[in-house]
């Protein structure tokens, strides 16, 4: 169906895809994997028309084709679901399906789409009203919309980046389910994702692509996830995790019937309740939106707490601010590091001592003493063994993966007892998602209490002693680590209490 021969692109200063070979069949799930910066994305986008490949042949259904743009690719029967839903929150699904289709569709007009639309959903079990508005669905539903938006432009071959990424457990069998009709039903799809097991579960065929070239190419049946990692990233990696005995200590956070109100001025938290203790970590879990970050910025003095109460070290906070909140021994990695977590401009070494400044070694008398920041900087960078020409680079220039490494060591040594961690591995490498996870770990060994909210069940089920699971704000219940399993996480995510 699809065959890409020799596919080379280059950008300034970086050779994004080197020489690359792939080919998906008609009937055929066929997963891409590779870390990120690995040219997976590039590759995606030349198939899709975004990107013209600098050297290389596209053959698509017997025939060689030079795809100009999204358009070209859609006329020829290439769909692409995209990790970020493309569709409009004000209009309906059938409204955002008929976006872009050839002629003046009104509202009157709208007849003949919802029926096929409904067709559709009955054909592949992607059950939606084509008369619902977007911004009321649940984020599985609107996944629904834009498959069915590819189906209706009668896509044959299916790109399909990250879909699992927002979706519950339940959500993602669900989802699998349709993606096995649709390859039954002879259409091709091309699976990205990082998460092996899924991988594993779906692919007919496998490729991995590290630093823009084949790495390796494989079958399921012939390969193991830890071989799957070793190819993405060229060494072995621990994949699975056994968490040491510690002795649990007292109680270092305690959240009682908290209430916070997100940006709109609605209830993002309402009469939440946790606590965690010197040595655990408690991992919260549930699909993003449900009030994890604003939970996390009122504990910090981010977010004003409209009701119910949050002590450290069994007393209340007397001065809820974050700089209030860091004295009590709180730290914190922000689930948006580039917004929250560093200031892009700023060197490394200013980075890393971002919340310290104004304390002795690195101020006297008033002024920085850039000696001892130069010495702690350099430290940790070896510590944590951040990639840097040097400790004087802008952070911005970094990796998403360094940048991350720059926040956890400057948060992790700063001698808190709590440390509240949010999506300590959105966006990066699996090697160095392993290094924080080790990290993390370390930390729970030498006794500090620690908050982790993840939306990757994987890394909640992996790192927590207990996991309390929210929805709307509201605590749905809580599963003990020797208890925990994807399914019975996966239902509490849901709404599902029993």
């Amino acid at each position: 169906m699809l065959e890409l021969t020799n596919i080379t692109k280059r950008f300034p200063g970086v050779l994004a895809n080197d020489s690359v070979d792939f080919t998906v069949e008609a009937g055929q799930v066929h997963t891409l994997l590779g870390e990120n910066g690995a040219g997976k994305s590039t590759l995606m986008k030349i198939v899709y028309g975004l990107y013209k490949p600098d050297e290389g042949e596209i053959r698509f259904k017997g025939e060689t084709v030079k795809l100009a743009s999204p358009n070209d690719a859609i006329q020829r029967g290439i769909g692409m679901i995209h990790q970020h839903f493309m569709l409009v929150p004000t209009l309906t699904v059938a409204e955002n399906v008929a976006l872009g289709l050839r002629g003046n569709l009104s509202r009157a007009d709208m007849g003949p789409v919802r029926a096929r639309l409904r067709d559709l959903s009955e054909q592949y079990g992607l059950q939606i009203d084509p008369d619902a508005v977007i911004w009321q669905l649940a984020v599985g539903e609107r996944q629904r919309a834009e498959i069915l938006k590819a189906l209706y432009r009668d896509a044959e071959l299916l790109v399909l980046d990250e879909p699992t990424a927002v979706l519950t457990p339940p959500e993602v069998d669900d989802l699998f389910v349709t993606l096995r009709q649709l390859r039954d039903d002879g259409k091709g799809l091309i699976f990205i994702s990082h998460k092996l097991h899924e991988v594993m579960d779906l692919s007919d065929e496998i490729t991995v692509l590290r630093d823009g070239r084949v790495s390796g190419h494989t079958r399921p049946s012939e390969s193991s996830r830890e071989q799957l990692a070793q190819m993405m990233v060229g060494r072995p990696v621990e994949l699975h995790r056994t968490l040491a005995d510690v002795e649990v200590g007292e109680e270092r956070l305690s959240i009682s019937d908290l209430v916070v109100r997100g940006d709109r001025g609605t209830k993002a938290v309402d009469g939440l309740s946790i606590s965690v203790k010197a040595g655990e970590i408690v991992g919260l879990a549930g699909v993003s939106g449900n009030g994890q970050r604003e939970l996390a910025e009122a504990v910090l003095g981010l977010r004003p707490v409209e009701a119910g109460e949050i002590k450290v070290a069994g007393k209340p906070r007397p001065d809820p601010t974050p700089r209030g909140v860091r004295q009590l021994g709180v730290s914190y990695v922000p689930e948006e590091r580039m917004k929250d977590g560093v200031v892009g401009e700023f060197t490394v070494a200013e980075n890393m001592i971002l919340v310290d400044y104004n304390k002795a070694p690195y101020t006297k008398r008033g002024l920085l003493d850039f000696g001892s920041i130069g010495r702690r900087s350099r430290d940790l960078v070896d510590r944590f063994s951040v990639k840097t020409p040097s400790i004087e680079q802008p952070t911005r220039h970094l990796s998403g993966g360094n940048i991350q490494k720059v926040v956890i060591a400057r948060e992790f040594t700063c001698d808190a007892e709590v440390l509240v961690v949010a999506q300590p591995t959105r966006g990066v490498d699996i090697g160095a998602a392993e290094y924080i996870h080790e990290r993390l770990l370390e930390q729970r060994l030498n006794g500090a209490a620690i908050l982790l909210i993840s939306e990757d069940l994987d890394e909640v089920l992996q790192l927590s002693d207990r996991i309390v699971v929210v929805l709307e704000g509201r605590v749905m219940g809580e599963v003990q680590r020797a208890d925990a399993t994807p399914q019975a996480v996966g239902l509490l995510m849901s709404g599902v209490t029993a």
